[in-house]
Parts: structure tokens; sequence; C-alpha cells
């Protein structure tokens, strides 16, 4: 058995411990923040990184590579009945990497999802939502394309999210290829990936095309200089706080960028009004918590049908974590369950 694999198995292991014990490991006492309490090993987890260079110490290389180690350590596995495709779609004279995945039991109308996984705009690939997609196609009977999108500080904004565009226009021609109606979409995404979802619906109004089917933000970052109580409250969270949140848009926006910006603070659009329905998620210990609520209340202030849901013993991120956490992995197939509700028309706000 390789290095990783056996640190990947005592990790999960000590995971696997009793809530008690993982708590006397980690500090002895409950981590209770803003009237919610921490997930006991999520907190075991915080406690062990503590103990590892933080993120926003390293270069975004050096970041990508103990992100994308420690995320192996916990990310589900994969999900029967669900295959998956490498795509390349064309984007002038390069490509633009995608994976799709189709389960085994597709509804034939239901609509394709595109996807953005999160990582600030600086770090993420593929791999870093592969379980949570796998979950997704599944559990909605629906096919999901991953968009492996540019990343920040050598591409910043607004590359990133010209990719999801470009994904999300390819996507409406070619659904037949993933035995979905053409035209027929829904713009997902957690972390960065929701704050590209939330604008690319803003941005498709603004060029008066059709909005997506449903636009389904988890834990998005919808407000890049908020500074709500939860920026506050949970400025030391794990594995986001204030500073790497920082770090982030320090790498993603350049010296010229406003923060105001609706297409890097979508929560700064004045008019909110004709974008799709909206399934909305936040994580309870993370700093963007409130901004992500508070998006969820101007779009139903706005007259969209929005679903609001907040896990709050889960920390930002949690979509990564299913294979290792419980409650994370329950939370993932409730989302999946509320995308199939909406898709099916059965989902009530």
């Amino acid at each position: 058995m390789a290095n990783d694999q056996i640190q990947r198995f005592v990790f999960r292991t000590l995971l696997s411990l009793p809530s008690p014990i993982l708590r006397a490991m980690s500090g002895g006492t409950a981590v209770y923040r803003g009237g919610r309490t921490l997930d006991p090993r999520f907190q075991f987890m915080a406690a062990m990184s503590a103990r590892a260079p933080a993120a926003h110490t390293q270069s975004p290389e050096e970041a990508r590579r103990s992100s994308a180690t420690g995320l192996a350590a916990v990310t589900g596995g994969t999900e029967p009945g669900v295959r998956t495709e490498t795509i390349m779609i064309p984007d002038g004279e390069r490509s633009l990497a995608a994976r799709a995945y189709r389960p085994a039991h597709q509804s034939p109308d239901a609509p394709l999802i595109v996807y953005g996984h999160m990582g600030g705009g600086v770090i993420g690939d593929l791999e870093t939502c592969d379980s949570f997609c796998q979950t997704l196609a599944s559990i909605a009977r629906a096919p999901v394309l991953s968009v492996d999108y540019r990343l920040a500080p050598e591409h910043r904004f607004p590359t990133g999210l010209n990719d999801m565009m470009t994904a999300w226009r390819w996507a409406r021609d070619h659904g037949s290829r993933f035995g979905s109606p053409e035209g027929r979409l829904v713009i997902a995404g957690d972390s960065m990936g929701g704050n590209f979802a939330a604008i690319l619906c803003q941005d498709l109004r603004r060029a008066g095309e059709p909005q997506p089917e449903l636009q389904v933000l988890i834990y998005p970052c919808v407000d890049v200089a908020s500074e709500t109580a939860s920026m506050t409250t949970y400025a030391e969270a794990f594995p986001l706080g204030r500073a790497l949140m920082t770090w982030f848009m320090g790498h993603y926006m350049g010296p010229e960028d406003s923060p105001a910006d609706p297409r890097l603070s979508p929560l700064q659009e004045p008019d909110l009004a004709g974008l799709a329905p909206a399934i909305v998620v936040t994580a309870g210990f993370d700093p963007l918590t409130d901004q992500g609520e508070a998006y969820a209340k101007r779009l139903k202030d706005a007259g969209v049908k929005v679903v609001f849901r907040c896990y709050d013993a889960l920390a930002h991120g949690f979509t990564a974590f299913g294979g290792a956490i419980p409650a994370a992995d329950v939370a993932c197939r409730e989302i999946a369950g509320l995308v199939r509700e909406a898709l099916e028309g059965r989902l009530r706000g």
C-alpha cells in the first residue's frame, strides 16, 4: 500500500472515532460560534490543519498541491452507475477541459447541469468536485458538465468567469451529446463556482439571453468585500477564514478591479428581477454564510423563486468532505435531492 493510501486510511480511521473522543483530541470542548456548534469531525480536521502551513502563507502552486493532497484524504468515493468522460470545449485557438457525468438512470428530459468548482478562483480543479458531481448526477438523474476554468494569478478576473460562459454557451448547443434536450440547462457551483453561477445568470439577462432553468449556489461568494458579522464571527474558521479569503482575492483581482463591480460581487447588482429560480445553500461555520443568505433574500424579494438551506454544523467546502464526514455526505445528497425535485417541478420555496 502506497504512503498516501496509508495516510488516507489512518486519517479516515481517526475520523471514525466517537464524537467525544474527537473533541477531546481537538481541544476538549465543542466549538460554539454565532449560535452554532461545529461538527466534531470538522473540529478535529481544523485542529490537525493548524499544525501545517496555512494556505495563505503559500504560493498559489504550493496551495494547489497541498489542497489537492488534503482533499484526496476526505473526498467521497465513486457513485455506482455514473460514467465519466473527458470533454474538450473549443475556445478560439485553445480548448477548455471539462468532465461529463452520465447517470445510469438519467431522466430523458433532464437538463444538462453546468458546474463550477470551488477554490477562490486560485486553486481547485476537476478532482475537487468529482465526488459531488457524481452524487449530483446520480440523485438528480441528470448529466453534469464540470468545467476546468483557468485560475489566477496566471489568469486573473474575468478569465475564469469568461471560461464558464464559454462552456455554458457550448453546452447550450450540445445538450443532445449528453442525452439532454438542447437549450435546457442548469447552472451550479460551490464557493467561487457559485460566484460564477450567480454572475452568469446576471450576464445572460444583460445580454437578453434565456435564463437557466435553475441556478444552484452552494456557499457562494457573492460579495468579495463583505463586512457582514459572519466575516468576523468565523474569521478563523477552517478551511476558509478571512485571511485566506483576502489571499484569494489578492490573486484573483487586478489592481484596477473594484469589489463593487457586480461581475465580481453579484450581491451588488441593484436589480435581481427576472433571474432563474434558485437553490441557495450555505454552511454555518463560514465567513460567507451571511452573504449567501442575503443573496437568497434579495432574490426572493425580487420575485425569484428561492429555496434556502443552511447546514449549521458544517463548514465551507463541505461538498468535498463527504468521504470522511457523514453529515457532509448527507448534506450533499440532500442538495442533489433538492435539484431533482426542482427539475421535476416538485420544489417548494
